[in-house]
């Protein structure tokens, strides 16, 4: 099998044609919502009785019984207002609301994975625990006090770094997502109806994350001008190891002890990992140990035996880092029921490893016309982006579809476009297009093939 070490996947490798020149017409304004409409589909919701709930068990993060102090017994209505009651006492650790669950859905043991709950969120930040795993020899216990990172190889000062030696290093923190170069992998290839947008997207998050730059740490070691790769390897069993360009670790790679305010957790990588804004997540070496820094990649079995992409003509594509730009509907989504005509939002998430999403079009009809999405706040380099379209539904058939755009002009492709240039047979990096198609009867299923 040939294989071309060089071909990352360029704008222009990928499927970049528009699929649908959307007339003027489509692309107009939306008809404007009035308050009265808006609220006309849910009149029947309000007017009833107010029912306020106390939980009567501590629920931990991950909504599992934790340690926790017990709660106060059974609350007592205080005064006449029925809503005003005495609630529980304050706890160590926060609980979410007792019929608020979201949760992943773990895959195997030791290696395995399990997704994040998209259409169970809101907002861009996904919650700590909630951010998607994939492990290749599950979460390694690790002492923060006696771990260390080794720099070494074309360095002028080959330096064991402990834990605390690097947190004391100036800090930032910035906010990007980590995406499995996989996600989508099963929907791209058999997409049922029945799956969810946890399924569909689920091994991508978004972090706020906290730690140094990589480059203050080249510069403390003094990286010799020769070096052009280094090898980063993990602290777990299977001594992941990948081969990262230094330009990479010049340009924005951080080294992270935490995420979203807190430490990472062990699943991602306590004590330190590695980041690498826009790439492929596995890049992105969790519980890191070891940097050496060369003049070629190393070519570990981590990218020869997985990680590259097979392709049309007996060729592969390897080391392709780029995350490229994505989107999806995530409400409403499967196994959602819309039981009420009106209007609603149709809301998701964008993102690129690119740069920033320039611009999210939706569809209502399969791709035949377009409508500019609202992004919500400004759109984030190398980070998700939340959209969303209002949608007038009279209880007609409709397949709602989403499509981004990012800085640089690449258009998120359709399925046949994305086979037409890689082949049936791509295994990684799927963007293609995707979305929901709604029944009559406001049920709403996964709809793939576009």
């Amino acid at each position: 099998m040939d294989v071309d070490p060089t071909a990352h996947p360029s704008v222009d490798a990928e499927p970049n044609d528009p699929p649908v020149v959307a007339s003027q017409e489509a692309r107009r304004a939306p008809e404007r919502v009035s308050r009265r409409a808006l609220l006309a589909g849910a009149a029947g919701a309000v007017g009833g009785a107010i029912v306020v709930s106390i939980p009567t068990a501590a629920i931990g993060q991950s909504g599992a019984p934790t340690a926790a102090p017990a709660p106060s017994p059974a609350a007592t209505p205080a005064g006449d207002a029925p809503a005003s009651l005495l609630g529980t006492p304050t706890t160590p650790q926060g609980a979410r609301a007792a019929a608020v669950n979201p949760s992943r859905v773990p895959v195997g043991q030791v290696t395995g994975s399990s997704r994040a709950p998209l259409g169970d969120l809101t907002g861009t930040i996904t919650p700590s625990d909630l951010h998607f795993e994939r492990h290749h020899a599950g979460v390694p216990a690790l002492d923060a006090s006696t771990h260390r990172l080794l720099i070494h190889g074309l360095v002028e000062r080959p330096t064991e770094f402990s834990v605390e030696e690097i947190r004391r290093l100036p800090q930032v923190t910035r906010t990007y997502f980590i995406e499995c170069s996989g996600n989508g992998r099963a929907p791209f290839k058999d997409p049922k109806p029945n799956l969810t947008a946890q399924a569909v997207a689920g091994m991508t998050s978004n972090t706020e994350w906290t730690g140094v730059p990589l480059a203050t740490l080249f510069r403390e070691v003094g990286v010799k001008d020769e070096a052009q790769w280094f090898l980063a390897e993990g602290a777990d069993a299977c001594r992941m190891t990948r081969s990262v360009p230094v330009a990479k670790g010049w340009e924005d790679a951080m080294i992270v002890w935490a995420q979203n305010g807190e430490p990472l957790r062990p699943a991602q990588g306590y004590p330190l990992r590695l980041l690498l804004p826009g790439w492929e997540g596995n890049i992105s070496m969790k519980w890191l140990r070891r940097l050496e820094l060369g003049t070629e990649p190393w070519m570990t079995r981590w990218e020869t035996s997985v990680y590259t992409d097979p392709l049309l003509g007996g060729k592969a594509r390897q080391f392709s880092f780029v995350q490229d730009a994505k989107s999806i509907i995530t409400s409403p989504s499967h196994p959602d029921v819309i039981n009420a005509r009106g209007w609603r939002p149709i809301s998701g998430l964008a993102w690129s490893g690119r740069g920033r999403i320039a611009r999210v079009e939706v569809s209502t009809d399969g791709g035949t016309t377009w409508h500019d999405a609202e992004l919500s706040g400004t759109p984030q380099p190398k980070a998700h982006v939340r959209f969303q379209y209002m949608w007038k539904w009279e209880g007609e058939e409709a397949t709602l579809l989403s499509r981004a755009t990012d800085e640089t002009g690449y258009v998120q492709p359709t399925r046949s476009q994305l086979i037409a240039v890689r082949g049936a047979g791509t295994d990684y990096h799927f963007n293609a297009i995707a979305g929901w198609r709604v029944q009559r009867d406001g049920a709403v299923f996964y709809h793939g093939t576009t």
